[in-house]
């Protein structure tokens, strides 16, 4: 809803705007023009970007759509979920671990956080590193780093996409201008015309310019800094499930370790000390 909002606004006081001081907007309406920004941009991001990128930001729209799915009451199911996790090693021992870890998508205990079981990447690294713990990964530093090198990958594949659609927002303008002159050329091979005819000539030609810096400071660029927003928040949801289990193979309680893990989430999200009190309160061990 955010997003269609954002755009409509854009569309609406720049069009309302221009119509306003009594510009036309059939003069606008120059197809061509977008064929060529919005084509040349297309081949240009063809070009630079590979196949698995232009795969992922085949979905990015979908994304901004749905915004960020981190919310607080994402961080307080996780923090729950650690410390049912951490509770149940510390009554029943590592190996407890082995049936949810194996079989995730079977496992009751993961069943009871359901944005947590839905999340496939999240689960994975869980499960992954309480898989290496079972195993006798005990040494906090080697396994901080570790999850430092995974979560250094996911940030670069992530970063790739916003690059992708910043170039976009970064060559449009220019591409614009390509436009604008090459409406130019074709104006100048009606010089003879009378005035009216070469003023509306021109006028479409500055379209060109218009439609480049209009897509790219209204859309595009607003696009890529969404993303960011929105993969800065998955970014620290991993990083709270990393800083609450190096807390728990360093060997501090499940509630101190979960507010390690509290501590690392960004303010406007972040759950209070009370209410993840009250969250994990009655939650059983296994």
């Amino acid at each position: 809803m955010r997003l269609i909002i954002g755009i409509v606004t854009v569309f609406a006081t720049v069009l309302g705007g221009y119509m306003a001081m009594g510009g036309h907007l059939e003069v606008l309406w120059q197809p061509y023009e977008g064929v060529i920004i919005l084509g040349a941009a297309a081949g240009a991001f063809i070009i630079g970007n590979t196949g698995p990128i232009m795969k992922q930001t085949a979905g990015v729209f979908g994304t901004l759509m749905r915004g960020s799915r981190y919310n607080k009451a994402a961080y307080v199911e996780l923090l729950g979920l650690q410390f049912t996790i951490f509770k149940l090693v510390q009554s029943k021992g590592v190996l407890a671990l082995e049936q949810h870890i194996e079989n995730p998508h079977d496992s009751a205990l993961f069943q009871r956080f359901p944005t947590f079981a839905k999340n496939h990447h999240a689960v994975e690294f869980l499960c992954d590193y309480l898989r290496m713990v079972t195993l006798g990964t005990r040494v906090p530093h080697e396994m901080e780093a570790l999850m430092d090198e995974e979560l250094e990958t996911h940030h670069q594949e992530n970063e790739r996409v916003i690059g992708a659609v910043q170039s976009l927002a970064d060559g449009t303008p220019a591409l614009g201008i390509v436009a604008a002159v090459l409406g130019v050329i074709k104006t100048m091979g009606s010089i003879s015309e009378p005035p009216e005819v070469l003023g509306h000539m021109i006028g479409g030609a500055l379209v060109g310019t218009f439609l480049g810096v209009f897509v790219a400071y209204g859309f595009f660029g607003p696009f890529a800094q969404g993303l960011r927003n929105i993969y800065e928040a998955e970014s620290k949801y991993f990083l709270s499930m990393k800083v609450g289990m190096l807390a728990h193979i360093s060997g501090y309680a499940p509630s101190i370790a979960i507010e390690f893990a509290r501590k690392s989430l960004m303010s406007d999200v972040r759950p209070t000390f009370a209410e993840i009190d009250e969250a994990t309160a009655n939650l059983p061990a296994s």
